[in-house]
């Protein structure tokens, strides 16, 4: 229902130009190599403390999809993805600048993007709520519950090796235990540091393991640039990037088909954007009357893939605000930011918190919209910002971390705390560790704790393990929690019939 509330949520000048910052930022930031939608939601998250919440995720959401948008333009002009999500695009969109058709490549990406992540916050809008009334039947063993179905999409975020995923989980775990324990009023794991009590805030943590990480590993890169990495020279860009109607209405089935793909895939956690952009890309070429020029130029290939992986931001925020199961890594960090604004996923934040959710959810369609007109705009200027060298943009992003990690409590320790996860994320990634995982365990680890005690107290003289079986809500999770096990392992046969990333030129440890 559209109150007076909501408009003012969605309407107000602070959502404007959080909307705008988040679009355009997302489409700069997705068009950088290497950086990716997570690293940007993490380095914008501290910025948003002075915000309303509705503007602050809505700002967050736009630049999420806004940035696997971005990733697009570099595959088409350079054959470079910015982001994983963008290597099918790459295939088609490269073989048509080679043709002189790079700019018309740009505009049926940013066509197809905004169609499919505006048909993805539709299916958020009528999918979420009647999902959310269920969470109301929820009491402290379903949310145990849920918070172990959350930890085991752990192997799901886990990339090619799942042990090491299990690891990167566990520590997260330990991690979440330092800090004061409510339950039996003793402080854990603090070492005498006072600061420490209240646990090791979110937002540093996630700054130092995704965005310093990633500027360390980029630094490795600057001296082999200086002694003469060559760089690609933009294509000249000549056409009209709008296509034609008659094009649009042919493609109709095509976006359609792949914008349902990604949001299916989207709500499967851990599935990611270049999982959609691919299966998009496939079902396309399956359907196509040509599939010759499937990988030498398809247009249909490029409306497929691009409407596919941007479906997919939608589709992972459905489990996120509905059971608090973000989707990717990327919605795991949006995830933080909900609970940092006092929004806590479930029935409550449709009901209670209704004007301030709808207005993100409409927000997060208007920002797709608005992707796609800013797109049209600005995608020439964009592809040359994407030429900044990492020698510039490394310090700017350092000193932005640093800015954001201390504005949190003012306090010296949470830059210690960013500092020592950047360096726990630049391991973790040299040596084949996922960061996404601990950033899961992180969040749900003390949840998990928390609503154990609590069912242990409601359990009483009944066995707890008796008290979960005749529970039906408990026994549907954990039936989930057992499919979601196999789920990897259903993932890596997927992965086997696509395409491997690399061989597009992705960048490996980027998030989406």
């Amino acid at each position: 229902m559209i109150t007076e509330q909501l408009i003012q949520n969605l309407f107000s000048l602070q959502s404007l130009i959080g909307l705008l910052v988040g679009v355009v930022g997302g489409i700069v930031i997705g068009a950088l190599p290497g950086l990716g939608a997570t690293m940007g939601i993490a380095l914008l998250i501290p910025f948003t403390f002075g915000m309303e919440p509705a503007a602050a995720i809505i700002m967050l959401t736009a630049l999420y999809t806004s940035a696997l948008y971005g990733g697009s333009i570099t595959a088409i002009l350079l054959h470079t993805p910015g982001t994983p999500a963008s290597a099918a695009t790459a295939m088609d969109g490269y073989a048509l600048t080679k043709q002189g058709k790079g700019l018309q490549a740009v505009g049926i990406s940013t066509v197809a993007s905004m169609i499919g992540g505006t048909l993805s916050g539709a299916a958020l809008l009528f999918l979420a709520p009647p999902l959310a009334t269920i969470s109301l039947k929820f009491n402290a063993p379903e949310y145990f519950l849920i918070a172990i179905f959350g930890l085991t999409i752990i192997g799901s975020l886990a990339g090619d090796n799942m042990l090491k995923g299990i690891i990167s989980g566990l520590i997260g775990m330990c991690i979440s235990f330092i800090g004061y324990d409510t339950v039996f009023g003793v402080a854990r794991y603090t070492y005498g540091v006072t600061a420490l009590e209240s646990g090791i805030q979110l937002v540093p943590a996630l700054i130092g393991l995704f965005s310093i990480s990633q500027v360390m590993i980029q630094a490795e890169g600057i001296r082999a640039m200086r002694k003469g990495e060559k760089v690609e020279p933009i294509p000249d860009l000549s056409g009209s990037p709008i296509p034609s109607l008659k094009e649009l209405i042919k493609e109709t089935p095509n976006i359609i088909r792949s914008s349902i793909i990604g949001i299916i895939v989207g709500i499967m956690p851990g599935a990611g954007g270049d999982i959609g952009g691919w299966m998009g890309y496939n079902e396309a070429k399956r359907f196509s009357k040509h599939k010759e020029l499937f990988g030498n130029g398809s247009r249909e290939g490029i409306w497929a893939s691009e409407s596919a992986n941007n479906a997919v931001t939608g589709g992972a925020l459905i489990p996120l605000l509905t059971l608090g199961i973000p989707g990717s890594s990327a919605a795991a960090v949006i995830m933080g930011a909900l609970m940092i604004h006092g929004l806590t996923p479930g029935y409550s934040l449709f009901s209670k918190q209704g004007d301030i959710t709808y207005a993100i959810i409409i927000g997060f369609m208007i920002a797709n919209i608005l992707m796609g007109i800013a797109g049209l705009l600005i995608a020439k200027s964009v592809a040359r910002v994407s030429g900044i060298s990492t020698s510039i943009l490394a310090p700017i992003i350092v000193v932005l971390s640093v800015v954001g990690a201390y504005a949190i409590n003012m306090s010296f320790v949470d830059v210690v705390v960013m500092a020592i996860f950047g360096i726990l994320g630049y391991f973790m990634r040299k040596t084949g560790f996922a960061t996404a995982p601990i950033t899961l365990a992180l969040i749900l680890g003390s949840m998990a704790e928390r609503n154990f005690h609590r069912a242990i107290v409601m359990a009483k003289d009944t066995s707890v393990l008796t008290y979960y079986l005749t529970r039906p809500i408990c026994l549907v999770l954990i039936a989930m929690i057992g499919i979601s096990l196999f789920a990897p392992i259903f993932m890596s046969k997927i992965n086997t019939k696509v395409p491997s990333v690399e061989s597009t030129g992705a960048d490996k440890n980027s998030d989406d």
